[in-house]
């Protein structure tokens, strides 16, 4: 499958300090760090060594921009992870953040959903559908105002704690995928119009707050949001999956092996031109 990413489709993201920013050079150190949209769960085989349950995918966006731009990758990024477990441990799964060091030099993050129940709640509203329902069902989650304002609020400390760590280092915020059809519920998205009304009013919400985070902190933002949004399910090139996924190409509601690579792609030459 080609991707064809042009200049206005690049525009899309959005640097706040480009001018002052250095395009990573070989060799620099970069380290991965976020959810199951970053760790790539079922986009290859796990990375060897690593913690199974954070199913760091060996074709995840993070690989695959290392590869393209010649970098020394630490992928820290877990599976099911929230802010949380970026700047604390995780049971087994030490704080993400202990992986930066004076020397990184590149840094992304993609992080948040996980503390808003974002796809939880999606597969809430699929289950809710079912004429039987799986016992492994859970329920709708309503979510207040003080998790969405903790949410940012833990996402400032991310960059605040790099910041600490190393100085240099550029901070990219990627944010999440679009998983959502955007004309309606279609069926690889089986929920009602106002579950998918609420579900596009949280990815919108997520977006915001990744972008006013990075905003506040001088960190960048790269909206893989926008990038992806004429490529969700039931979309003639999709980038995700919709509530089941083929063998090997990720999991539902997560970007698929497309996504990934169109995510790289893009990425490498944000961070080439800002």
């Amino acid at each position: 499958m080609r991707f064809v990413l042009g200049a206005a489709v690049i525009a899309l993201a959005s640097a706040p300090l480009a001018a002052k920013n250095a395009a990573p050079a070989a060799g620099d150190r970069y380290v991965a760090m976020g959810s199951s949209f970053a760790a790539g769960p079922g986009v290859g085989p796990n990375t060897p060594g690593t913690p199974p349950r954070c199913g760091r995918g060996t074709l995840n966006y993070p690989n695959l921009l290392a590869k393209e731009l010649g970098l020394d990758l630490v992928d820290a990024t877990c599976s099911g992870a929230t802010t949380h477990h970026v700047l604390g441990p995780w049971n087994e799964v030490p704080p993400q953040i202990e992986s930066v060091d004076a020397n990184t030099k590149l840094v992304t993050v993609t992080i948040g959903g996980n503390d808003i129940g974002f796809v939880g709640n999606i597969f809430a509203a699929a289950c809710e559908q079912m004429a039987t329902p799986d016992p492994r069902c859970q329920k709708w989650r309503e979510v207040s105002e003080a998790e969405w304002q903790g949410d940012e609020d833990r996402m400032r400390r991310i960059v605040s704690a790099i910041r600490e760590r190393a100085p240099k280092a550029r901070v990219v915020f990627v944010d999440y995928i679009t998983v959502l059809p955007a004309k309606g519920a279609c069926a690889a998205v089986p929920i009602t119009k106002e579950r998918l009304k609420q579900s596009q009013a949280a990815a919108k919400r997520l977006a915001k707050i990744t972008a006013r985070a990075a905003k506040a902190e001088k960190a960048e933002v790269f909206r893989f949001s926008d990038l992806s949004r004429s490529h969700a399910p039931c979309s003639t090139e999709p980038w995700s999956n919709g509530m089941t996924a083929p063998q090997g190409d990720g999991i539902p509601i997560h970007p698929n092996r497309a996504g990934h690579v169109a995510a790289a792609k893009a990425l490498a030459g944000f961070l080439r031109r800002n």
